[in-house]
């Protein structure tokens, strides 16, 4: 087995824990030491990286096609084309990228930050490829919203098909735009949709995407999103909650400059407790994911609630005095009860 510097530096000292206190013997420590090698350099991580900047400048590159006159012209005979020929020429180039990515997946199966960044040129053909599609289609309604729910549906079979997770949070970033752009409008685009502004309606969003995600995990073929669903659905609800508790379930900006800030707590506590659920739900079940979303944000309503009430009234260094005891005590309380289940496994 290989293991990165981080990790194999964690074994080597259990292993040492383990003949300092005798558990095992030298012999089977050595052997132990044996069955696994640490990686001097971490070449998956550089893989990643690399790819992502070879996206960047393959965009650059594209935007660099711009200063050719005579590619130029070329894409001004495809942009005066009717829109549902452009639509069909890009469908046709996703359609080529997506199977040339997929035969390179079958053939190179390790190289997984390559393959997963063809397929993401994909799915910038496939989104132009639907964007012409709604212009060829339009009838003036403005019901664009009905293109980010065809998006959802493309990207959510393009991921199931290839096994891409890239393509699915595609799909649940087009979800949630569609999600937005329909209850807008519904509403005829007014600040309200059943009494709820756009932050609180994110927050209901993202609690049902959450729920959704235990649910995949049932699920044999979507079993393997079940974690990114998770993430999205972490995101969307905690980026409404800190929204929301800054601004309310205000619809405009002249209601909310005319409200105290103390009017607002509430919403503050409400993301407060989420936070904390987060973490203790994180703590709990191990779940590094849940205990990271609710620490950071945690700590984005603390600063942001400073911002808002203590800035100009309060001394800075007895503000942050404030919050060190508290998460002393916090740090406290947790190392006891960490202490308590640590004695009582050793007993």
């Amino acid at each position: 087995m290989i293991f990165n510097k981080k990790q194999g530096k964690f074994l080597l000292d259990v292993i040492d824990e383990w003949v300092a206190k005798e558990t095992v013997s030298q012999e089977i420590a050595a052997s132990l030491r044996e069955s696994f090698t640490i990686r001097p350099f971490d070449w998956k991580r550089l893989a990643k990286y690399s790819f992502w900047v070879a996206i960047i400048c393959f965009i650059i590159a594209l935007a660099s096609i711009l200063a050719d006159r005579a590619l130029i012209a070329l894409l001004e005979q495809f942009f005066t084309a009717p829109a549902a020929v452009r639509c069909l020429i890009l469908a046709i180039l996703a359609a080529g990228i997506f199977y040339l990515g997929l035969a390179r997946r079958r053939k190179h199966p390790e190289r997984v930050f390559s393959n997963e960044a063809i397929f993401f040129i994909g799915v910038l053909f496939c989104s132009g490829s639907i964007a012409f599609l709604g212009e060829a289609i339009d009838t003036g309604s403005g019901h664009f919203s009905l293109l980010f729910l065809l998006a959802t549906f493309v990207y959510g079979i393009l991921a199931i098909t290839l096994s891409s997770k890239l393509i699915w949070a595609f799909s649940i970033l087009s979800l949630g735009s569609w999600f937005g752009t329909e209850t807008g409008y519904k509403s005829g685009w007014g600040a309200y949709y059943l009494g709820m502004n756009f932050p609180m309606r994110f927050v209901l969003f993202g609690i049902v995407l959450t729920g959704i995600s235990f649910w995949f995990k049932q699920v044999r073929h979507l079993k393997a999103f079940s974690h990114a669903t998770y993430v999205f659905g972490l995101l969307y609800l905690f980026i409404a909650l800190w929204i929301l508790s800054i601004f309310g379930n205000y619809g405009d900006m002249s209601s909310w400059s005319d409200t105290n800030q103390i009017e607002l707590l509430h919403w503050g506590l409400l993301f407060a407790l989420a936070a904390i659920a987060a973490i203790a739900y994180g703590l709990k079940y191990d779940d590094a994911t849940s205990r990271g979303f609710g620490i950071t944000f945690l700590f984005l309503n603390l600063y942001t609630k400073y911002f808002e009430f203590f800035w100009d009234a309060t001394h800075k260094a007895v503000f942050f005095l404030i919050l060190a005891i508290s998460f002393w005590l916090i740090g406290s309380r947790a190392e006891k009860i960490w202490n308590l289940e640590f004695l009582k496994l050793r007993g």
